[in-house]
């Protein structure tokens, strides 16, 4: 069971998925990528084949790809594959669903989803994992988080609704399909100006789904926080602080 996460009933959930189903070039120019610490510990010896589920723009089927791996990427959005084939030609790209991707059994030495499995019908998508995964397999969950032990990091999260925060006793959900869980944390700094933070606070679901009222009071707020508070010009470069974290396990 999840501990300390976003806890969405399923229509809610749809919902706020929604959002990313458009903005894929946005998303891409916006959002970070994972340090190679992180992808080295996730990819098991001897992979070969892998699948990204939840792929987006393919911010982590690429780093996969890079290290030799045979990616396949699946995301119910058209608009974020395109960008993804567009980026990384050497990447299949499946429109499909975590729950249903409609691959071969037994197809992948990897199954990863990084900023996705909180949108996905955990147990539905575990038993799914279960089927695509070879044996000797492993699948890895991935989430970017700011780093909120920094100070005016953890007030900027307050800010952005930051709701992928997880409180330290946090596990992603999932089905009895898949055992042995192991997780590990990487820090890491992203250089950033204050104007790519108001950028990556567009790109989250919060504001996608706001009115034009909030996202009004969000941007104000930044704007005080990031200039007036910090002190911080539009064009200076900050060094922006993040956690990856992953949790990686095997089938039952």
């Amino acid at each position: 069971m999840a501990r300390g996460g976003p806890k969405f009933d399923d229509r809610r959930r749809r919902e706020l998925a929604e959002a990313f189903m458009a903005g894929g070039e946005h998303y891409e120019k916006v959002r970070p990528g994972y340090p190679d610490d992180a992808v080295d510990w996730l990819v098991p010896p001897g992979a070969r084949t892998a699948v990204d589920l939840g792929a987006g723009t393919g911010k982590l089927s690429g780093l996969l790809s890079a290290r030799g791996l045979a990616v396949t990427a699946v995301d119910p959005s058209p608009d974020m594959l395109g960008e993804l084939r567009r980026l990384h030609p050497g990447v299949q790209a499946v429109v499909g669903t975590a729950e249903a991707t409609g691959l071969p059994d037994a197809s992948a030495d990897l199954v990863v989803a990084a900023q996705a499995w909180h949108w996905f019908d955990a147990p539905a998508a575990t038993r799914e994992v279960a089927r695509l995964l070879r044996p000797g397999g492993r699948v890895a969950l991935v989430w970017n988080q700011l780093d909120t032990s920094v100070p005016w990091v953890h007030r900027l999260s307050r800010i952005m609704h930051a709701g992928d925060v997880h409180k330290p006793d946090y596990h992603p959900p999932s089905g009895p399909e898949l055992t042995g869980w192991e997780s590990e944390a990487f820090r890491w700094e992203e250089p950033i100006t204050t104007l790519g933070i108001v950028e990556l606070t567009k790109s989250r679901s919060y504001y996608l789904r706001a009115t034009e009222k909030h996202r009004s009071r969000v941007e104000a707020n930044l704007d005080w926080y990031l200039h007036d508070h910090l002190g911080h010009r539009d064009d200076e470069l900050i060094l922006l602080p993040y956690i990856t974290q992953v949790w990686s396990a095997v089938p039952a």
